[in-house]
């Protein structure tokens, strides 16, 4: 047996609030040892990081922390700030979840690399700086030497990432904490991140601490898995053993809200009902029992320990359920699942042929382009921004469509334009039957607004929190001259439709949850009867439990009203399950488009085919078997406008390819060509 790198034993952590005593981390135990990958998985506030920052002593002085911390043979509790300053960014080094808020704006990149080098090392000034230098070039920064002198706005996310993940990497740390180190990055970035941090766990032996809400990401980096929910371990056990042979219910739940990519199949996701509890005088009971589909009596008369369980697997499974030895590998008790799947209503549009049903949405030829200017009193003109490229596509009834691509790709501009109603040059927008071009008058747009409603990422932004939820949804409604007593009657049914309880309709927005407040956006974007309801990013921001529920509730709502989707989202997984047809866009141009199921069983375009790839699936034995292609680079500026094919600086195609055909892909831009069904911009798919 190889000696514990880390060892954790009966970390308690709490906190003082009005409230009373919040215990945020409760009795968590674990061992790493070198070389290998802990995940810790759960919703928000189950005490993932707080069990981080703990392990780094980077807890509020107002924390009470009591248990065992033992890195390397040391007891870390009980050292001062000063002993914990000299293993932080040596012995220990940690990942963030926000690059920009990592790192030191007013400094240089080149700065901070050296910071952390001299700071734990002797060395001169040019020695820690050609040490910088070989860092950024080992995580992918080109021009390292030049980059050295940047700050860290003048960085993407994800080159920020990199830099962060270098400064990690600098003292050659013994253990790695990797705090949701990709969720504000896109898949393409994600994927070339979580290829870095292997990089780094090779490079220096480190033991790395995978913190996620992506099953996904587990599934491809961890070599075991913890659980945490309301701030205990509720399940432990080797990566296959989690996946493949489950036995606590809320980790069931969890793998089965998750939309998986390599699964056409639309059946509906499975979600945990309810919220976590607050961690505040907590009963001694298990935590999960309001929330578990198999809760019993016994249940709820004590708080059932984390005790071994005999699966049949090579290692040491542990699980915190009463009922745990009654579930089979399949997640079924009795042959009955856990979780019963949830039933959706029929389609009766989805017997009707595309071609027949009516457009709702039809763009012709879209364009948009940003001045780029430069003077701090006389701005000129010195360039253009061309964010959006002649896009044309169309909606129909009972239709969803997803717009997908990398940040900066014109996503959300395109849907600015549609609901700004903005007048194009040589094209046209037409919602309804009616013309963009044609309108004439506040009046008219008014009316047009009743067709098309929009719901958006971040559901607390949102919402007025000064306004009671009535007021909120009733807003519409009041603007197009309803009556008062019509309007309640409304908030009461959009309500009770989006599965809300009408008799909280006078809570104000900061008494619901993050999945109750984009039910609430989604009710407010029902409430004048839309023909088009446009979906920006609207799960990103939910834990994948609550994610499930939003989901299953737009397809039922797509169902019972007939409602036309434009589905703008940068997680696939999301996209493969909810919407009909797929357009995938790059630079402000789509590259390929089609049936959802065409696009992501057959990706042609060379870009399509990175995006897939780079999705993590929640399944170790596919995921770290399966080829990824990872894009070099990042995005190129859509302020160029070079001849050719836009992809070809990042194509990993184009690298193959003899010098007539790279010539062509120089000089030529490829046209979307194909079938209604399935289109791409390649010259040579």
């Amino acid at each position: 047996m190889t000696a514990s790198l880390l060892s954790v034993r009966d970390l308690h952590v709490s906190f003082a609030s009005e409230a009373g005593r919040v215990d945020a981390v409760r009795g968590v135990s674990f061992d790493l040892e070198p070389g290998r990958t802990l995940g810790i998985v759960g919703e928000s506030g189950s005490g993932k990081s707080v069990t981080s920052l703990a392990i780094m002593g980077l807890l509020d002085d107002n924390a009470k922390v009591t248990g065992s911390i033992s890195f390397d043979g040391q007891e870390l509790l009980g050292k001062t700030d000063k002993q914990l300053s000299a293993l932080r960014g040596n012995g220990i080094a940690m990942i963030f979840q926000d690059p920009l808020t990592s790192l030191t704006p007013v400094y240089t990149i080149g700065d901070q690399l050296v910071e952390a080098l001299t700071v734990h090392r002797s060395m001169s000034r040019s020695n820690a700086e050609a040490r910088a230098v070989e860092l950024l070039r080992l995580v992918g920064i080109p021009s390292p030497e030049r980059r050295l002198k940047s700050f860290p706005h003048e960085f993407s996310g994800g080159m920020r990432q990199r830099v962060v993940i270098a400064i990690a990497m600098a003292n050659n740390p013994k253990l790695i904490i990797a705090d949701e180190p990709t969720t504000a990055l896109d898949v393409t970035i994600q994927a070339q991140i979580l290829d870095l941090i292997g990089t780094a766990q090779r490079e220096t032996g480190a033991a790395v601490i995978m913190i996620t809400h992506d099953m996904g990401v587990v599934a491809k980096t961890a070599d075991d898995v913890l659980v945490m929910y309301a701030g205990r371990p509720v399940e432990q056990a080797p990566v296959r053993e989690l996946f493949h042979q489950t036995r606590m219910p809320y980790s069931i739940g969890l793998l089965g809200a998750i939309p998986r990519i390599d699964k056409a199949e639309k059946e509906p996701l499975i979600p945990i009902k309810g919220n976590p509890p607050l961690l505040v005088n907590l009963p001694d009971a298990c935590p999960f029992a309001d929330r578990c589909p198999i809760a019993v009596a016994a249940c709820r008369t004590s708080e059932p320990p984390l005790r071994d369980i005999a699966t049949g697997g090579a290692g040491e499974h542990r699980v915190a359920c009463i009922r745990a030895d009654e579930i089979d590998d399949d997640g079924r008790i009795g042959g009955v699942p856990v979780f019963p799947i949830p039933e959706l209503p029929d389609a009766t549009f989805e017997s009707v042929p595309r071609e027949q049903r009516p457009v709702t949405l039809a763009v012709d030829n879209m364009r948009k382009s940003f001045p780029l200017l430069k003077g701090a009193i006389m701005k000129r003109k010195i360039g253009e921004v061309h964010a959006v490229k002649g896009l044309t596509f169309d909606i129909r009834e009972g239709e969803t469509m997803a717009i997908v691509g990398e940040s900066g790709c014109g996503k959300t501009t395109t849907l600015l334009q549609i609901m700004d109603f903005v007048r194009q040059d040589e094209g046209e927008i037409t919602i309804a039957d009616t013309k963009v071009s044609e309108l004439h008058g506040a009046r008219a747009e008014r009316a047009l607004r009743r067709d098309i409603q929009i719901v958006f990422q971040d559901p607390m932004g949102a919402l007025d929190p000064r306004m009671t939820v009535t007021d909120v949804i009733a807003e519409p409604l009041r603007a197009i001259g309803m009556g008062r007593q019509e309007t309640d009657a409304r908030v009461d049914e959009l309500m009770d439709l989006v599965g809300l309880d009408p008799a909280h309709a006078n809570r104000f927005p900061g008494a619901f949850s993050g999945g109750q407040r984009q039910r609430i956006g989604i009710a407010r974007a029902l409430a004048t009867n839309p023909k088009v309801v446009v979906l920006d990013e609207p799960v990103s921001a939910l834990d994948v439990s609550i994610q499930a529920g939003v989901i299953n509730l737009l397809d039922e709502l797509k169902v019972k009203l007939g409602l036309s989707y434009l589905f703008v989202a940068h997680d696939l997984s999301v996209v493969r399950h909810i919407a009909d047809r797929v357009a995938v866009m790059y630079l402000g141009e789509f590259v390929e488009r089609g049936d959802v199921d065409a696009v992501f069983d057959d990706p042609q375009h060379p870009y399509t085919q990175a995006l897939l790839s780079a999705i993590p699936i929640p399944d170790p034995d596919i995921e770290r078997t399966r080829e990824r292609i990872v894009l070099q680079g990042d995005l190129p500026s859509p302020t160029e406008s070079a001849s050719g094919c836009s992809f070809t600086s990042r194509c990993p195609l184009y690298k193959t390819l003899p010098p007539e055909q790279q010539s062509r892909c120089q000089s030529e831009e490829p046209v979307l060509t194909g079938t209604d069904a399935h289109g791409n911009a390649c010259h040579w798919r």
